[in-house]
């Protein structure tokens, strides 16, 4: 068991109000750790900490914030291990993904927003026939709130810290409840690293009518960052109308992953699979739903469905585990009512669709890789999210009906498309409304890039300018010369 106090002002502190959770193991059923739960007066504390911190991280300059973060980095790959196994005893994911891609992204997130935020530019606007230079300055924003979700816990959370630490902000976290723990460590390590008190907060809590809340609602907070589910998204905007705060949202998804005829089909298959599996499918950015040209449609669904077969569900601390389980009794049971409920549409279930139960996986919230196949888009097992192992197979005629189908969701996260055809992939990019595409690829990152969601997926973007744009106030400087 770990005790888990929030980190308020640059002190490990219990709840004002007495308050405390427990997290659960995903696979064994049993507490793992003890967390204080913040309340309104916590927050209230947090966010006058960032706000009393502010003026000296922000005036540091990028150049004294890039020695710190860097040593946040160091610190990050220091405990790896350490992280990577709390993470996966707290949420399921499978400990070779935590260890092997999770946890160095998250030090990668901080070490290249603390380079980005050291050479970023400006713009100038000259106008020499009359004598006006006119200039940009940016402005670290203030105080943000960060939100971050339960499926890739420190990852999305460095996502969101990293930019505003750099470009100057101090920050409020709040981890999602499911998944709280990698959060506290972070912030010991921010302290180890010599991060000014007050310039890094971490409360733990739930959402309405709690910590979540009474953030999203404090006036004391400039800036709001949020992943997570899209319903969630509309009650945190309606929270934050009153202060007018900035709002940058990635939310669900049910993006498309385009198969075409010509496409190489073992790379197809292999990145098929690995688009809806990673993660045991708890990904946004999943593509749950699988259209298939009719020419390989048969091949393809076969070769599929033997491959998932092989997918192995296991222990989520055991190296050979592909498919963890599910980040909850409750999540598991929304899975599970999917699977019933595609098969009730009239989907054909090729394989899975239950709760796997064999041996020591009969205590955690298992459910087998779950193949349908002649799917229609229509249905509601293909419009909502379920956010779990569960691939919807659908045939299509050409790259237009491809596009049509793609376009028939209040989704636009991602997509992807599997071809040899430039042309085609070119169309479909263009074409598919969608915050990503990725061509004969998934989940290939370059930071720089945009990131957000078309639709109910999200608002605004981040990574790169996006994120500087985001987390700082831009200023225009006027100047008239004598002439």
């Amino acid at each position: 068991m770990r005790d888990v106090k929030l980190f308020i002002g640059g002190e490990f502190v219990d709840a004002t109000g007495g308050g405390s959770f427990t997290a659960v193991s995903t696979y064994a059923i049993r507490p793992v750790a003890t967390l204080a739960e913040a309340g309104a007066g916590d927050i209230d504390l947090a966010v006058t900490a960032a706000r009393d911190a502010f003026d000296g991280w922000a005036g540091m300059g990028p150049v004294a914030r890039r020695r710190i973060l860097m040593r946040v980095a160091d610190g990050i790959e220091t405990r790896l291990d350490e992280l990577a196994e709390w993470e996966t005893r707290d949420m399921g994911k499978p400990i070779s993904e935590a260890r092997k891609k999770d946890m160095p992204r998250c030090a990668a997130n901080v070490r290249f927003f603390a380079e980005y935020a050291e050479h970023a530019s400006t713009r100038t606007f000259d106008r020499p026939w009359e004598g006006v230079l006119t200039y940009e300055l940016r402005e670290p924003l203030g105080v943000v709130a960060a939100i971050s979700p339960w499926n890739f816990p420190l990852m999305l959370l460095t996502w969101k810290v990293a930019p505003a630490l750099a470009f100057g902000c101090t920050v409020v976290a709040k981890p999602a409840e499911q998944s709280p723990i990698t959060a506290s460590i972070l912030a010991e390590i921010c302290a180890d690293a010599g991060m000014p008190p007050g310039v890094f907060n971490v409360v733990q809590g739930f959402g309405p009518g709690a910590a979540g809340e009474a953030m999203t609602s404090h006036p004391g907070v400039d800036a709001i960052t949020f992943t997570g589910e899209s319903n969630t998204g509309r009650a945190i905007m309606a929270n934050a109308a009153s202060g007018l705060k900035r709002l940058s949202f990635e939310m669900g998804g049910k993006s498309a992953n385009i198969v075409m005829a010509d496409c190489d089909m073992d790379v197809a298959v292999t990145g098929a699979l690995q688009g809806i599996f990673t993660n045991q499918g708890e990904v946004c950015l999943a593509g749950s739903r699988l259209l298939v040209e009719r020419p390989i449609y048969e091949e393809f669904v076969a070769r599929l469905v033997d491959g998932a077969a092989k997918w192995r569900v296991g222990n989520p601390l055991d190296p050979a585990t592909q498919i963890g389980p599910m980040v909850s009794p409750e999540h598991m049971d929304k899975v599970l009512s999917y699977i019933e409920l595609a098969q009730d549409e009239g989907a054909k279930l090729l394989l899975g669709g239950h709760r796997v139960t064999e041996g020591d996986l009969a205590a955690g919230n298992y459910v087998a890789p779950t193949i349908f196949v002649d799917a229609d888009n229509s249905m509601q097992a293909c419009q909502d999210e379920i956010f779990g192992p569960v691939e919807m197979v659908m045939p299509f005629d050409d790259v237009d009906d491809a596009i049509a189908i793609a376009n028939q969701s209040r989704y636009g996260l991602a997509g992807m498309v599997w071809t040899t055809n430039l042309a085609t992939a070119n169309k479909v990019a263009h074409q598919v409304k969608t915050g990503t595409m990725w061509v004969n690829c998934f989940f290939v990152r370059d930071l720089r890039a945009p990131f957000g969601g078309y639709k109910d997926s999200g608002i605004g973007r981040e990574g790169g300018d996006y994120s500087h744009d985001f987390f700082t106030e831009s200023k225009a400087v006027v100047m008239k010369f004598p002439t």
